[in-house]
Parts: structure tokens; sequence; C-alpha cells
């Protein structure tokens, strides 16, 4: 039986990875070790345009990258609602059909059953792990589910302790300006508009901060620097 000292153990080995995604790959595999799953989904959360964006799908025979998963969390209602309490969730049966979408890329061979565990540091959700199939005989009582949030909130410490934050300094003034704005919803244009230049230009602070973060889009960026600390 899984308990949070055993978690804790585990998780430590995340930071012995030696790049990033090793370190996801290890989460994944802990995952599967101490969970009562036979299947892992890692996928990426920004809070800009609550988007989700696929990374790594795991099971007991090996992972492929799962870029192509690209989604408003709005939509899944149970997705949404660990995101929001920051509480690992699980649906099943009739439930199942009314918390997901038809359209979602992940489903089960054997039942219609669910569980999403957000990963996360403090009040920011930056991802979440979600599972659609279960070793025969799993009980997904409360206190099960106390142990995949708690898991949820040991990998988000580990993972924000281990890339030591960004400093906001890494930035310039206008590049991080253009990020506020972004979180906010502003488009390009009213960038330009209201900060008195170019679209081009707000286009291209948005490239350079993109690199300097090491990330690969706008809604990548923004969370980023939500679960970092740099942007609130």
């Amino acid at each position: 039986m899984v308990s949070h000292s055993t978690i804790e153990q585990s998780i430590q080995k995340i930071e012995f990875a030696f790049n990033h995604e090793e370190q996801l790959f290890k989460v994944l595999e802990i995952y599967l070790q101490n969970f009562p799953v036979l299947d892992a989904y890692l996928l990426r959360y920004s809070p800009l345009g609550f988007l989700a964006e696929g990374l790594i799908y795991l099971n007991l025979e090996g992972g492929v990258h799962i870029g192509e998963i690209r989604d408003d969390v709005r939509n899944f209602p149970i997705i949404y609602s660990a995101i929001k309490d920051k509480e690992a969730k699980y649906c099943s049966g009739i439930e199942y059909l009314k918390l997901m979408n038809s359209k979602y890329t992940i489903t089960s061979t054997i039942s219609n059953t669910f569980v999403v565990i957000p990963i996360f540091d403090g009040p920011v959700v930056f991802g979440y792990i979600c599972s659609s199939e279960f070793k025969e005989g799993t009980n997904m009582d409360e206190k099960m589910l106390s142990y995949f949030t708690f898991f949820g909130k040991l990998v988000g410490k580990v993972m924000n302790r281990s890339e030591n934050g960004v400093n906001a300094n890494l930035l310039s003034r206008r590049e991080m300006e253009v990020m506020k704005r972004i979180a906010l919803g502003e488009s390009t244009k009213e960038m330009a508009d209201s900060m008195g230049i170019s679209a081009v230009t707000v286009n291209q602070y948005v490239k350079t901060a993109i690199k300097k973060l090491g990330v690969k889009n706008r809604s990548h960026a923004i969370g980023e620097l939500y679960r970092r600390g740099v942007i609130f």
C-alpha cells in the first residue's frame, strides 16, 4: 500500500535526472510504480486560455510524446475542477460521461474511468497527470485520492526547486511588459497600440522572451512565469 513516506522517498529520485525530459519520464515512472494505475498521461497547463498541452504518455510497455494534444481544460469539468481545487479527482460510469468530452484522446478500453492529479507548487498549477486504466481491484476512495494529491504537490515542489526558479531580470523591461499583457489576455494589436510600438516589435519581444525562457510558445512562457512566481 502506498504511503506518504514511500512517495517522498521515491520522488527524491527526480532531482537526480540528467535533464528536463528525463525528469518528466521519471515522474511518470514513479507514478506507475507507486499507484494502482496502468497508464499515465503528463500534460503541461497554462492559465493563459486555460490551455493543456500534451507532453508524455507512459505505460508498462513504453512511452511516447503526445504533443498533438492541446485543449481548453474548461471543456473537461473534472480536469478543470482538479486544477481549480488543487486536488486529485476521480470519475467512472455515468459521471465519466458527464464530466469528460467525447473528443478527448484519453479513452479506456475496459471501462469509463478516469483520475486526474494536478501538479502544483503553492497556488500555481502548472501541469497534471491523468490515467484511465487501473489495476484490478483498485479501490479509488478518498484516502487514495489524498495520496494522489500529495504526490502532485511533492512533484511540483521538487520540479520547481530543481530548476532554481527564473530570475526576473532574465527578461528586459519591455519583454516582461509584453508577457504581463499577454497574461491579461491582450492581443498583439492591443499591445502595440497601448505601448506605442508596432505589431512587428511586439512579436519580436515575444520571440526573444520565449527564447530566453527556453519554452515553445506564448502559453508555455506565461505558464512558466506564473509557475515560478515571476508574474502573479
